[in-house]
């Protein structure tokens, strides 16, 4: 059994044994530059209450199909919205926030403006899944029609731009 600090050759590389910072989990772990390339175990790095002892650490924010992600910690309030990797979408974030409280599964946040990272809570509705499809289609009925009322005033346009054309010979 391994003694605490102890340093071993791995190949051309070396590893040297030390307990983590966090648990006290003792574990090998690669040395890089003379120092351990990490003072957590896996666990801890993963479970860091301010989610910054990964190495692959941005910002805790990051963006999927045009939404936003924020990173939340295991302790905090809203915590129970989160996803298994302690991410959750910022427009359902802001919404709880402003309600006060964790939202349920089924309820659905809607982005007026169709912008999925426009999280602003004047943008932002609560509705049911089904309240969501209705508004949907409501808003791509809409859309479909106010593409061909342009395109109807257009041929009204051209239209009377003849009229005028025969009335004026």
């Amino acid at each position: 059994m391994p003694i605490l600090n102890d340093i071993r050759k791995v190949g051309t590389h070396k590893q040297i044994y030390i307990a983590c910072i966090d648990c006290g989990k003792e574990r090998w772990v690669w040395i890089k530059n003379g120092k351990p390339q990490s003072l957590r175990c896996r666990g801890c790095n993963r479970n860091s209450q301010n989610g910054n002892g990964s190495p692959t650490w941005k910002t805790g924010r990051h963006k999927h199909n045009g939404y936003v992600y924020i990173w939340i910690a295991p302790k905090d309030f809203f915590h129970p919205m989160a996803n298994c990797r302690n991410y959750i979408t910022e427009h359902r974030l802001v919404m709880a926030k402003h309600l006060g409280r964790n939202l349920q599964q089924w309820e659905v946040i809607h982005h007026k403006n169709g912008i999925r990272d426009d999280n602003r809570i004047e943008n932002l509705q609560l509705v049911s899944e089904l309240g969501h499809k209705q508004i949907s289609m409501y808003e791509k009925n809409l859309s479909t029609l106010e593409k061909d009322n342009e395109r109807l005033k257009a041929k009204v346009e051209a239209l009377e731009s003849r009229i005028l054309i025969l009335e004026t010979k």
